[in-house]
């Protein structure tokens, strides 16, 4: 608890208190009066100056004016115990509400944590604790164990492992070399690192990720709206209705009737039925819904930039995927050696060290299956054929590598391989002796999660790629994708995105899942734009309405599921809290209801919504 919060619970337990022995006590006429005033003002005399400060600058609706009008009210019909009671136990909710508020802005403020204070710089041999905002491009920074990444850069000496759970949620720890790049917002666990700075502070990681969720309570969605513009109407018709309650029942017993106008009754009732339509369940909880599961979906590594794009996430029922970096892994690897004569092992020695002196992708996924150090004192004679591959001699021996238009050119005939990807034929000494298939491999989670996000009623995904229809196809088939669409440029895309868009109704929402720089005018067009991959582009981050920060496809599952369980929790609230004070209402004007049901159906409804509201912080595992 806060400082303010301590000083309202010692309110309470004073008033609290002094209410229990008042009503114990003999007392009645001007004594009891006065000795109630004592804990009614000690518990209410801030809900009685905000009351009239809103009076004073003719924003008179509002809940402290409601609660201001029927507590006083009550007092002057001399209910004096019920009156008091009223506005503690309204304080009690108010307590409730803001410690429930405040558990939500501390989740939200754990991720808030990654802000770094200072940047290390080196100077005469000494280290100086600098502003973030200081450092320029290019400088060298030092990050000592324990201590936050303040910017983006490079690793020039250190190893180590990060900690990033605060940036993807996840705590499995990473392990950065010199030569990889690190982001802000991790936590160097264990080395020293000395890392050159890439990006300024303003443009950081960090940075990015701070002005999103900071930003998010700014994009407010329809039901918030709605919530806003309800209370605005409803709060003056019911101050009004309570009005007619207390003056025009006992004018018409006295005009039609003839009988005693019984003021007093009609006046506890309208009383009554002021505390009971006070707004409170549904001004609070509905917000608070919001901000806890987008609290809860930050801690989750998954950032949403407004309540509005957590409940399109919500009604999402088609999701479409980029292929490369979404569902693969954007990164060629062998995955096989076919109709080989010699060992494996054998051919990706000769092939690797063929390729040893080339830079091109292919040549690195060859060297990296090889796995051993390379030897270039082994090769001579390279010539690289451009768009054919690469003939050398390799211990004396000539290998060719490369496509079958090289083979075709030293008049050596190829095998054809029926799996998907790139295929590398391999020659040594004008003999055939098999091919090497390097392909993008699926990450490890997408078959799961694409099945993980059918069982959640996600209707249909697609799968967008630039990829030749052969390998496309072995993709999805291998991943369960309903439907792919292959050979595609940027443009391409955007257009098959509107086709489908065109198709589903206009309550079904459409996802679109990429990572790269090309993506981004489908993330634009999509109904919703989801950028993955420890921050991908910036391009498609600021594109994308919801930025997932790591590479797992399980994350658009996880963020699908909070949308939908923080919509539930809303419209909970909504019906809940509507539906009870409809009833008691009614109850209040026809005179079963008295204040304590009122209180119930303010504070009661308040709390129970609330609580209900907290249930979004928490995500269970898939």
């Amino acid at each position: 608890m806060n400082k303010k919060q301590k000083k309202m619970l010692t309110r309470i337990i004073i008033a609290f208190a002094l209410i229990v022995v008042l009503s114990l006590l003999p007392i009645d006429g001007y004594l009891e009066f006065a000795l109630y005033m004592i804990p009614y003002l000690v518990i209410g005399y801030d809900i009685l100056k905000k009351a009239f400060k809103g009076i004073r600058n003719k924003q008179v609706f509002d809940e402290n004016f409601l609660m201001a009008v029927a507590t006083i009210g009550a007092i002057l019909l001399r209910d004096y115990k019920e009156g008091t009671a009223v506005m503690l136990f309204y304080q009690i909710g108010e307590l409730f509400q803001s410690y429930a508020v405040g558990k939500s802005r501390r989740n939200i403020s754990e991720l808030m944590d990654i802000r770094p204070d200072y940047a290390n710089i080196e100077k005469d041999g000494k280290l100086e604790k600098v502003d973030p905002d200081e450092v320029e491009i290019g400088s060298v920074i030092v990050v000592q164990p324990g201590e936050k990444v303040p910017i983006d850069g490079v690793i020039l000496e250190g190893t180590t492992t990060l900690n990033t759970s605060a940036l993807t949620g996840e705590s499995l720890p990473r392990n950065a070399k010199p030569g990889d790049e690190i982001i802000s917002g991790c936590i160097n666990m264990t080395g020293v690192l000395k890392i050159r700075t890439t990006r300024e502070f303003g443009e950081s990681t960090v940075s990015k990720i701070l002005e999103l969720v900071e930003n998010s309570s700014s994009r407010k969605s329809r039901s918030e709206n709605f919530i806003s513009r309800f209370a605005r109407y409803y709060t003056p018709a019911v101050c009004y209705g309570a009005l007619a309650l207390a003056v025009l029942p006992p004018l018409v017993s006295m005009g039609i009737l003839h009988a005693a106008p019984q003021w007093g009754q009609w006046i506890y009732r309208a009383l009554t039925f002021l505390v009971i339509s006070c707004p409170c369940a549904l001004v609070i909880s509905i917000p608070l819904s919001f901000f806890a599961g987008i609290g809860g979906a930050s801690n989750a590594g998954v950032l949403v930039k407004g309540s509005n794009y957590l409940e399109t996430l919500a009604q999402t029922k088609y999701v479409v995927f980029d292929k490369t970096g979404t569902l693969t892994k954007g990164v060629f690897e062998v995955v096989g050696v076919h109709h080989n004569k010699m060992e494996e092992q054998k051919i990706l020695e000769y092939a690797a060290l063929a390729e040893s002196f080339s830079t091109h992708p292919i040549s690195r996924s060859l060297k990296n299956a090889y796995g051993k150090e390379i030897d270039q004192n082994r090769v001579s004679d390279v010539e690289e054929i451009s768009g054919n591959g690469v003939m050398a001699k390799v211990d004396g021996v000539s290998v060719a590598v490369g496509n079958a238009r090289l083979m075709e050119r030293i008049y050596v005939k190829p095998i054809e391989c029926h799996s998907a990807g790139t295929v590398i034929h391999v020659a040594i000494d004008g003999v055939y002796e098999g091919h090497i298939l390097i392909s993008d491999v699926p990450k490890p989670t997408s078959r799961e999660a694409i099945a993980k996000l059918k069982k959640n009623g996600i209707k249909e995904t697609v799968m967008l790629t630039g990829d030749i229809d052969r390998v496309a196809q072995q993709v999805a088939s291998e991943l369960g994708v309903d439907r792919v669409y292959s050979e595609l440029l940027p443009a391409d895309k955007v257009t098959k995105v509107e086709e489908l868009l065109a198709k589903k109704s206009e309550k079904e929402k459409l996802a679109f899942v990429g990572d790269g720089i090309n993506d981004a005018p489908v993330l634009s067009r999509a109904d919703i734009g989801i950028a993955m991959g420890a921050l991908g582009s910036d391009a498609a981050i600021e594109a994308a309405d919801v930025v997932l920060m790591d590479d797992d496809p399980m994350k658009i599952v996880k963020a699908i599921r909070i949308a939908r369980k923080c919509m539930r929790i809303v419209y909970e609230n909504i019906y809940f809290a509507i539906g009870i004070k409809v009833i008691c209402l009614i109850l209040g004007a026809v005179g079963i209801a008295n204040m304590w049901v009122a209180i119930f159906a303010d504070v009661g409804v308040m709390v129970l919504a609330v609580l209900n509201a907290i249930r979004t912080l928490f995500v269970k595992k898939l």
